[in-house]
């Protein structure tokens, strides 16, 4: 898929209150400090399409943006580790919990995971939720970049082995870097392949 057009569309904090739109959305979600505004700018090949910040959880709004003319891309805020308040991350979890329970329009949840680190408990605890409540989703590894090649490996092994204790299966998982542009063709072309099912069916 190639991104011809990408346009922000609408911030808010509620459901109800998003686009009033039969379009697919593909929402991204992950630890404010796991690369999510630079990973939507690679992907969508706009230098600022999404606002990154030094200061991780600068997304603090439903933010939607439409692809193309026919489909959404969502960017929902970070959770954990926000340097926001306590009340802050309460209104967060609500919003987004509110986001993934009504919103038919929803067809995949990308879940974006920092490959440097060990797998991380509220990153399994978020995934699980997803699990229970029927949520659909694929996970990308990011920063791939900043690991040598074995160490990458290893460490999504691990993501692997952990996960594999509670899941039947490994969910879909993107390997990705915003610097390289890795992983940006797969990342379009399993949403454009999505897609066109929707569409044939």
């Amino acid at each position: 898929m190639k991104i011809k057009t990408a346009e922000f569309v609408v911030s808010n904090s509620k459901v109800d209150q998003c686009p009033n739109s039969s379009l697919p959305e593909y929402a991204f979600i992950g630890r404010s400090n796991v690369g999510k505004s630079s990973l939507i700018n690679m992907i969508t090949g706009r230098k600022s399409l999404a606002k990154t910040s030094a200061k991780p959880g600068k997304t603090q709004l439903i933010n939607h943006f439409l692809i193309n003319n026919n489909w959404h891309l969502v960017d929902l805020p970070g959770y954990g580790y926000a340097q926001v308040s306590k009340s802050t991350k309460r209104v967060f979890q609500k919003f987004i919990t509110a986001y993934f329970e009504k919103r038919k329009q929803m067809i995949c949840a990308f879940v974006l995971i920092d490959s440097r680190h060990k797998p991380q408990p509220i990153d399994m605890e978020f995934m699980q939720w997803l699990g229970e409540n029927a949520v659909p989703f694929c996970i990308i590894f990011t920063k791939a970049d900043k690991l040598k090649p074995k160490v990458l490996e290893e460490n999504i092994e691990n993501y692997k082995n952990e996960m594999l204790e509670t899941w039947e299966e490994m969910p879909q998982y993107f390997i990705t870097s915003a610097t390289t542009k890795l992983g940006q063709d797969d990342v379009l072309d399993y949403i454009e392949e999505v897609n066109e099912q929707l569409r044939k069916s």
